[in-house]
C-alpha cells in the first residue's frame, strides 16, 4: 500500500518541475528570432500596424511583466490564440482537438509493446543461450535498428498494396461521420476524442471496426520498436534477478521454477522495466511525428513541427507545456508503481532524512539504484 505522505511528496515535486519547464520555454522563445507581431500582420504590413499588434499583445511591456503574465496564463492553461496554424483559434481548443489523436496512438502502441516485449524478455532470460533466446535477441535488435520511416512504408506495401486488407492512412473511414456527443442516463456528454472509445460509446460497431483497422498499422510500427526495447531490458533485468540468493533458496526448498520466477523474480525484475516504459511513453507523445506523417494522422507531433516552422509561438508554448505536464504525470505514475513493486522504496523516500541505504534490510541492487 502506497503511503499518503509518499504521494504528497511526489505531487509537491511536480510544481517546481512544471515551473522550471515554463521558465525554460519562455526563455527560449524570447531568444528565438522573429517578431510575433510581424508574423501575425504579415510581411507587407506597415510599421504602425506592427506597433499596434505589439501593444495589444503586450510585447512592449518589460520582460518581467511578460514573464509574470506568461506564468499566470500557463497556470490557467490560457495561451491565447494561434498565429498561423489555426489562426484566431484558442490554443487550448487546438490542443484539445489534436492531443487525443497522439494520445490514442501512444497508448495502444505502448500496450502492444508491453504485451509482446515483457513475455519475450522473460522467456529469453529463462532460456538463456538457447535458440529461442538467440531468435528473440535478433528480433529485438532488428526492431530497434529499423527506422519508422522505413518500416512504415514497408507495412503499407505489404498489408495495404499487396494484400489489400488494411487502409493506408487516416483514423476512420471517410464515409463515417460520428456524432459530437453521447448520452448517458439522458445526459449529453462530450466525446473523448479517442476514436476507438468514442465509437463504442456511440454504439457504432461498424465505425469501431473501421477505427481499429486504421489504427492497426501505426500501432504495429510503434509496438515493434517498443517490443524490441522492452524485451531487451526485461531480459537483462530478469537475468540479474534469477541469479540472486533468494531465487536459489526458493528452488532449493522445492518450489517449481515457473512459480519461483512468476512470484519472486518477475516483480523485482519489473522495476527497471517500469522506468523504460514511463520514459518511452512520454517519448511517444512527442516523438510519434514520423508515424503520424507516414500514416497521414494529424496528431499533436506533426502540428508542433508545423508550428515551429511557422513561428506560431502561442501554439509552441502550449504544446511544449502540455507535453511537460503529461510527462510529469507519467513519471508520477512510475514512482507510484515503484513503491508498489518494492515497498522499501516508499519507506526510504518517506524517511530519507533519518535513514540511509545501508540501514534498509538487505536492499536489492535495483532498490539502491532507484535511491
Amino acid at each position: 500500500m502506497v503511503s499518503k505522505r509518499f504521494l504528497l511528496r511526489r505531487v509537491l515535486l511536480l510544481i517546481p518541475v512544471l515551473f522550471g519547464v515554463a521558465t525554460l520555454v519562455f526563455s527560449i522563445l524570447q531568444l528565438a528570432p522573429g517578431d510575433p507581431a510581424r508574423i501575425i500582420v504579415g510581411q507587407r504590413a506597415s510599421a504602425q500596424q506592427v506597433a499596434k499588434v505589439r501593444t495589444e499583445l503586450g510585447l512592449n511591456d518589460p520582460l518581467w511583466v511578460q514573464y509574470a503574465r506568461f506564468i499566470v496564463d500557463a497556470a490557467t492553461f490560457d495561451f491565447g490564440q494561434s498565429y498561423k496554424i489555426a489562426q484566431g483559434t484558442p490554443v487550448r481548443d487546438v490542443l484539445a482537438d489534436r492531443l487525443p489523436v497522439t494520445l490514442e496512438l501512444a497508448i495502444f502502441g505502448q500496450i502492444a509493446g508491453i504485451l509482446l516485449g515483457i513475455p519475450l524478455g522473460v522467456i529469453s532470460a529463462v532460456k538463456q543461450d538457447s535458440m529461442t533466446d538467440h531468435l528473440t535477441r535478433v528480433g529485438a535488435l532488428t526492431g530497434i535498428s529499423v527506422p519508422i520511416f522505413w518500416s512504415g512504408p514497408l507495412l503499407i506495401l505489404l498489408f495495404a498494396t499487396f494484400l489489400g486488407i488494411l487502409p493506408t492512412s487516416g483514423r476512420i473511414g471517410s464515409t463515417i461521420f460520428l456524432a459530437e456527443s453521447w448520452t448517458l442516463f439522458g445526459i449529453e456528454l462530450p466525446l473523448t476524442g479517442l476514436v476507438t472509445v468514442d465509437t463504442l460509446l456511440l454504439g457504432e460497431f461498424d465505425a469501431f471496426v473501421s477505427a481499429v483497422r486504421h489504427l492497426l498499422l501505426p500501432v504495429l510500427v510503434l509496438g515493434i520498436y517498443q517490443m524490441a526495447l522492452l524485451s531487451r531490458m526485461m531480459r537483462s533485468s530478469m537475468l540479474e534477478v534469477v541469479r540472486q540468493d533468494y531465487m536459489r533458496t526458493a528452488r532449493a526448498k522445492g518450489q517449481g521454477s515457473k512459480i519461483t520466477i512468476l512470484t519472486h523474480g518477475f516483480q523485482n525484475a519489473l522495476i527497471p522495466v517500469v522506468t523504460v516504459i514511463g520514459i518511452q511513453f512520454g517519448t511517444l507523445l512527442g516523438g510519434a511525428v514520423l508515424t503520424e506523417t507516414v500514416f497521414g494522422i494529424g496528431g499533436i507531433g506533426t502540428m508542433l513541427v508545423s508550428a515551429i516552422g511557422a513561428s506560431d509561438y502561442p501554439l509552441v508554448q502550449g504544446t511544449v507545456l502540455t507535453f511537460a505536464l503529461l510527462f510529469t504525470f507519467v513519471n508520477f505514475g512510475v514512482d507510484v508503481t515503484y513503491s508498489y513493486l518494492d515497498p522499501r522504496i516508499d519507506q526510504w523516500c518517506v524517511c530519507t532524512l533519518t535513514l540511509t541505504a545501508g540501514s534498509l534490510p538487505n536492499p536489492s541492487p535495483s532498490a539502491v539504484a532507484v535511491k
